[in-house]
């Protein structure tokens, strides 16, 4: 249901509340619903979907095969923010932001940084805190970090995204990074005591 459908529902309801047949608060609550940030979400989710998803046969079957890949989209992100769709130019300077995260480390994979000035930052559509859902068609849920840094760079032009803002999440991971680290340094620091007094 592209954007243009949306628009012209609108449309249709606004000429039905001038015309008085059907009670304004119902035709408000409709208009506020189709006019919202979640409908918003869901259309270009759906859209993407769509465009990407592999699926020979009929359109009905394609269209069924994209409802159920979108819903599965929000079903994933229940509880968090409900996911977007990014697109960001491909240039020579890279795409202006660094990921953490990946299978091998059983975390999801995280929006770590946009580089100031860089293309994510100009474009404004990333968030420091956005989970990885899918690149160019291509989920990297459970993936392997290296997996999606490839899908990345493999990209031409353009490269869609599909995103949900986890905050939290990120803090806790950096939080699990931050120990990892500390645990490390403490153990090289008792090594080269260690290594001292055998001197």
């Amino acid at each position: 249901f592209p954007h243009s459908d949306v628009a012209r529902a609108i449309e249709l309801l606004e000429k039905l509340q001038e015309s008085g047949e059907v009670p304004v608060q119902k035709l408000q609550s409709l208009k506020k619903v189709l006019q919202s940030e979640f409908c918003t979400a869901i259309r270009e989710v759906y859209q993407y979907m769509h465009e990407t998803i592999t699926v020979n046969g009929c359109p009905e079957f394609r269209a069924r095969a994209t409802a159920k890949a979108t819903v599965a989209a929000f079903a994933a992100s229940e509880g968090h923010s409900h996911p977007r769709v990014v697109e960001l130019p491909k240039t020579e300077e890279g795409l202006g932001f660094n990921v953490m995260g990946g299978k091998e480390q059983n975390s999801p994979i995280y929006i770590s940084r946009i580089i100031p000035g860089g293309v994510a930052e100009r474009h404004g559509g990333l968030k420091r805190g956005d989970q990885l859902l899918s690149v160019n068609g291509v989920s990297v849920e459970g993936e392997h970090h290296e997996n999606a840094v490839e899908l990345l760079k493999a990209a031409k032009d353009s490269v869609k995204l599909v995103v949900r803002y986890t905050p939290k999440v990120l803090e806790e991971m950096e939080a699990r990074f931050e120990k990892l680290r500390t645990a490390r340094r403490r153990q090289q620091q008792q090594l080269l005591i260690q290594q001292q007094q055998q001197q």
